[in-house]
């Protein structure tokens, strides 16, 4: 789907990283997936639960860069923690991911436990966007590396 403007991304289609761990491909693929089911969501008008996906697009995608540094953790505030530190903080990548990672991580918090939440879609739609705009810096950092 290409609700909110990217194409469907095809998995396995960071060219010349022969070099990536297949632990962070799978990783990748996984947000792939992740981010799709989230447009498909928002498009029936699970706006909630969209947005929980699209934060869990942005998580895997961080995993996926710390896996490839040899780092991994458990819980979110450690892949939080440890992705503006390895990226962030040293402008690997651009800070602004960091900053939409732990956002959509609270709009994720909300979107599942408050039962009064009701976000917009147009708020949801930019989620899923800066997702998949993080989804190929990571790309090209990785292929870069």
């Amino acid at each position: 789907m290409a609700y909110c403007g990217y194409p469907v991304v095809a998995k396995h289609s960071v060219p010349g990283t022969t070099r990536m761990k297949e632990h962070t491909q799978k990783l990748l693929d996984k947000a792939v997936d992740v981010l799709e089911a989230a447009d498909a969501l928002l498009t029936v008008g699970k706006v909630n639960v969209a947005a929980g996906r699209a934060y869990y697009g942005m998580m895997r995608i961080a995993e996926a860069l710390l896996n490839e540094k040899g780092l991994n953790f458990d819980n979110h505030g450690d892949i939080h923690g440890a992705y503006g530190l390895h990226f962030a903080k040293t402008k690997a990548l651009d800070p602004k991911f960091h900053r939409w990672l732990l956002d959509s991580f609270d709009h994720r918090i909300v979107g599942d436990y408050d039962v009064d939440a009701d976000f917009g879609s147009d708020m949801v739609a930019d989620m899923i966007n800066q997702a998949y705009e993080f989804l190929e810096a990571a790309r090209t950092y990785l292929k870069a590396s």
